[in-house]
């Protein structure tokens, strides 16, 4: 435990050099609310040095067990001082809500219980698209150099997975270069998102902000109207594509680039069913929305589709429309998408695409087992068989995922809120997504739900981040027996 604590009290005060980009930006905005930055930053430094003291004697190299408890614990510690700023700085807001605000932005969720953001101080409206970002680059290092190392169900598909960057093409000797490559990955293209958004006639802080959001696969926008606000093609398609990148694994990213080749993508089975899947259901849903006359012409359809089903799907949650005036089917498909599309080593949440294609073999391999039971029928993905132990886990996940959205949603149902607004909740909240079910307001904003569902909801996104098994190991008697 005390290295545990020893290593957290050094997470803490690390993280707590993140608010130099906050308070830089309330001096050039000139928004007077640098000292509330400034004052936060010394409780987290403050905090953390103490941390490290009080345990400097306990300290040691952490072995793999303590990952578990480590993630946990640096998952509730730093949204907790990431809210420092919202509760020094907005009058009347209680623990719960800046809580969850930190929360919805440190897992990529982008769900809000703040309205008013287009009068929010420009510096806190930056701090929140910071969380996404600094939330979803450390997503991708904890998925592809973290969690494998621990053995984690599901994370550690780059042991088993039949085209793993881990297991055929090692990204780095040591995990502190494989972080720095990744991070450099991850900070081009967000410049090049920012570069792009400011030519398509973003001003520099909007740029800015919902590049975070879009890179980070994050829902934080500037502005109660989301992208909607700009109406601009030119916007949302350039979303779409840095939304879509973002989906996909860094690690082939990190590849393309050394290679300058696109082989890696044309390697990945996740690639190609994440763009499959995504282009049957824009077109899909553009021709609904057209058969209903919810637009006046297809193309207009297709416009709206296109952003809004991308986003969705991607677990990003950014807004054009009101898609809850759509047909019934529209929200609940593009709810179902946000559980299956993104790719592991993304900055996405939800199933993953490879467990999802992993389910759909393991069941075609039954099948044909029932009619030839002698067969030998090895699951194969990507032209190679995946270990029987990887597809045991994925099942096991599966399994709890599904009870875990039971749980939450009966949960839910509890504190009154009728079925349809607890379950797509629940659902979005565990897939990290801003889904735009929930009570009456702007798209995504949650913040009609009482304490008691707020707290439901914040643990339903570490449950859903943190892949479920890294938290409910911790609850495991055996895990704290030497």
């Amino acid at each position: 435990m005390l290295a545990v604590a020893h290593a957290l009290g050094l997470l803490l005060a690390t993280f707590a050099l993140t608010y130099a980009l906050p308070i830089g930006c309330s001096l050039l905005m000139g928004d007077g609310l640098w000292p509330q930055f400034l004052l936060a930053a010394a409780l987290a430094a403050a905090g953390g040095g103490v941390l490290v003291a009080a345990t400097w004697r306990g300290r040691r190299e952490l072995k793999a067990r303590d990952g578990f408890l480590l993630m946990t614990l640096g998952w509730l510690v730093l949204p907790a001082a990431a809210a420092l700023p919202l509760l020094l700085s907005i009058p009347r807001l209680s623990f719960t809500r800046a809580f969850f605000e930190a929360m919805s932005g440190l897992t990529t969720t982008g769900s809000t219980v703040l309205t008013g953001l287009d009068g929010l101080p420009p510096s806190l409206n930056f701090w929140r698209a910071s969380l996404h970002w600094f939330g979803g680059l450390s997503i991708i290092v904890m998925a592809l150099a973290v969690l494998p190392l621990l053995g984690v169900c599901g994370m550690q598909l780059y042991k088993g997975q039949a085209p793993g960057a881990v297991k055929d093409e090692r990204l780095a000797p040591r995990i502190t270069e494989t972080a720095k490559q990744l991070w450099f990955v991850y900070a081009l293209l967000t410049v090049a998102g920012v570069v792009a958004l400011k030519v398509c006639g973003m001003s520099t802080f909007d740029a800015i902000c919902h590049a975070f959001a879009a890179v980070g696969l994050g829902g934080f926008s500037t502005h109660d109207q989301s992208v909607a606000w700009f109406n601009s093609p030119a916007i949302e398609l350039t979303l779409v594509a840095l939304m879509v990148v973002a989906s996909l694994n860094f690690a082939r990213h990190l590849m393309a680039l050394r290679r300058l080749s696109l082989e890696s993508y044309q390697q990945d089975p996740e690639v190609r069913a994440i763009l499959v899947v995504l282009a049957l259901s824009v077109v899909g849903i553009a021709v609904l929305l057209t058969v209903h006359g919810v637009y006046g012409d297809f193309m207009q359809s297709l416009r709206h589709a296109a952003f809004n089903v991308v986003s969705q799907a991607t677990t990003s949650g950014l807004t054009s429309q009101d898609y809850q005036s759509w047909p019934v089917f529209a929200p609940y498909w593009m709810l179902f998408l946000s559980c299956i599309v993104c790719s592991t080593g993304s900055t996405g949440g939800g199933i993953k695409m490879f467990r999802a294609l992993l389910l759909a073999r393991q069941a075609g391999r039954e099948l044909k087992l029932l009619i030839h039971p002698a067969a030998m029928a090895p699951v194969r993905i990507g032209g190679r068989p995946v270990p029987d132990g990887v597809g045991q886990s994925v099942l096991a996940f599966i399994f709890l995922y599904f009870m875990t959205v039971v749980v939450f949603t009966f949960a839910m149902l509890l504190t009154g809120l009728d079925f349809d607004d607890s379950f797509s909740v629940v659902v979005a909240s565990i897939n990290n997504t801003a889904h735009g079910f929930g009570p009456a307001g702007a798209p995504h904003n949650l913040h009609a739900l009482s304490a008691l569902q707020i707290w439901i909801c914040t643990l339903a996104m570490l449950l859903g981040r943190l892949e479920i098994f890294s938290v409910i190991v911790l609850f495991r008697p055996a895990y704290w027996r030497k």
